[in-house]
């Protein structure tokens, strides 16, 4: 699909929408995501990290951006968080539920520390969240997942509102929010959402908060059982 590549740069609105495909599948999303250059985002990053799992996975994990490694192999959920994902999945009983991984924003915000080269992740604004919001929409209705783990406070605030705060509403089986404007853009099931893994990475009780994300993960479980 034609779009303007130098949109963002000129200042207009930021918007994934007109790089959306009108059709093709997961495979067709993945694909034009590749090109999308609906905010400046795409201008540092290696490349578009899309969601990876399968297409019909019974459950959906949605956290906020990919990390460095996540850049560089092109892979989500691929680095210290995710491999402490992983492990939690598995202690809930979920390492065989085959889930599907990805993120609200797709590209990797970053800041170089001022000594070296080490890229310090940076989280990304509400403009860039909006902006990317509407690949997750179309990756939600594609998966229709009976249920959708979102984890942190980026990803609950993408899909829930600006109100939505972790802390308040972690653990708890909610209703599937309608999207894209109440239109098909929403999928049958529940939403539960907890913790990021980078959380409990940088908690300084991380056994605590490790056992908090697997307890939420087990509510999930079971509503998948």
């Amino acid at each position: 699909m034609d779009a303007d590549p130098g949109a963002a740069e000129a200042g207009r609105e930021y918007d994934a929408r007109p790089y959306l495909p009108s059709g093709g599948g997961m495979r067709g999303l993945r694909q034009a995501a590749a090109g999308c250059r609906g905010c400046p985002l795409f201008r540092d990053a290696t490349q578009t990290v899309f969601g990876s799992g399968p297409a019909h996975a019974r459950l959906m994990l949605v956290g906020e951006q990919p990390g460095d490694q996540e850049d560089l192999r092109g892979e989500p959920f691929v680095g210290p968080a995710g491999r402490l994902l992983r492990k939690a999945l598995d202690e809930a009983g979920l390492a065989d539920e085959g889930a599907y991984l990805t993120n609200v924003v797709k590209h990797f915000k970053f800041t170089v520390a001022p000594r070296g080269k080490r890229r310090i992740h940076k989280a990304p604004s509400l403009r860039e969240t909006t902006a990317c919001r509407p690949w997750l929409v179309e990756e939600l209705r594609l998966v229709a997942p009976d249920v959708l783990v979102v984890l942190g406070g980026t990803a609950g605030k993408a899909l829930l509102g600006s109100s939505f705060r972790v802390g308040e509403q972690r653990g708890v089986l909610l209703p599937m929010p309608a999207l894209d404007g109440g239109r098909d853009g929403s999928a049958p099931g529940q939403l539960l959402a907890t913790v990021h893994p980078s959380a409990v990475l940088r908690s300084e009780d991380r056994d605590a908060a490790f056992a908090g994300l697997v307890a939420d993960l087990s509510v999930a479980a079971t509503a998948l059982d």
